[in-house]
């Protein structure tokens, strides 16, 4: 690790305390517990009172067009933006009144890149365990078994700016699992990411929630990943949740042919035109900055 790096992972080791263990997760429940949550802006309605629940050791995937409200809920779940009226738990803990408890337990990737592209696949874990709080004696070990478990171990010490854009995805699901969260955020955590990327980013969402019990929660417009990767899943419209199940159940609801596609155009309020047009944008300005 040269002079520079270290002196920027000193800096931020300065500003951290090691809080206590999280308290142990219950066997049964909800993960996220939402009532009448709303979020306004101004005369805009962005989240417009839902109802939803998230039971533990579940993927649930939030679906819905470009606008529909999706990106405000995961910000205020994950104490980014207050609600402008109702109320959510989220690992037992209320967003308003707990919102430093609630960061203890949650993990988040966001849409954008948020690995430092400067630093090592090793170093951003360590820059992450001290930010999570993860105590002094155990951040090795577990740096070294987040590596192992997205297959990363033998890039560690590369510059991160070399990974590709699925490595660099693996490398923020491991930053997002070393504080071992009860629930994981994740806004759109494939896009712009070719096939082989995208599969194998599934493939260690599952693994994550199969051997750690950790609740996901995804938003995605990728309606073969949600019916891949997904336990439950809520479409929104206009910041509404205007159908929720199973993605076995709201097809049968359809059509015995029908694909979880049909379900999203039938119940989003959209053509999907103009949809897949902003979302290939979209993809494409994350597609370039991956590479």
């Amino acid at each position: 690790m040269n002079a520079n790096r270290s002196a920027s992972i000193t800096a931020y080791d300065a500003r951290m305390t090691n809080p206590a263990a999280p308290s142990p997760l219950p066997d049964d429940g909800d993960a996220i517990d939402v009532q009448g949550l709303t979020l306004r802006f101004g005369h805009l309605t962005a989240v417009d009172h839902i109802d939803l629940q998230v039971p533990y050791g579940i993927i649930f995937g939030l679906l819905g067009a470009n606008g529909a409200g999706k990106s405000s809920i995961i910000k205020m779940l994950t104490t980014l933006l207050p609600p402008t009226s109702g109320h959510a738990r989220v690992a037992g803990y209320d967003i308003s009144a707990n919102p430093h408890e609630v960061r203890r337990r949650i993990g988040y990737v966001p849409q954008m890149l948020s690995a430092d592209g400067a630093l090592t696949g090793r170093e951003n874990l360590l820059l992450s365990a001290r930010l999570y709080g993860v105590a002094a004696n155990e951040r090795r070990d577990r740096i070294e078994t987040a590596l192992d478990f997205m297959g990363l171990s033998d890039s560690a010490d590369r510059l991160v700016k070399t990974y590709s854009g699925g490595m660099v995805r693996r490398l923020e699901l491991a930053q997002a699992m070393l504080h071992k969260p009860a629930v994981l955020f994740l806004d759109e955590p494939t896009i712009g990411l070719d096939p082989v990327a995208r599969h194998a980013v599934w493939k260690h969402l599952k693994d994550l929630n199969q051997e750690f019990r950790m609740t996901i929660l995804l938003t995605t417009h990728d309606m073969e990943e949600a019916d891949h990767l997904c336990t439950d899943v809520a479409i929104l419209q206009t910041g509404k949740v205007a159908i929720q199940g199973t993605p076995s159940e709201l097809k049968a609801a359809i059509d015995e042919h029908a694909t979880l596609d049909d379900v999203f155009t039938r119940f989003s309020g959209s053509s999907g035109d103009a949809g897949r047009l902003t979302d290939t944008a979209a993809a494409r300005r994350v597609a370039r900055r991956l590479g």
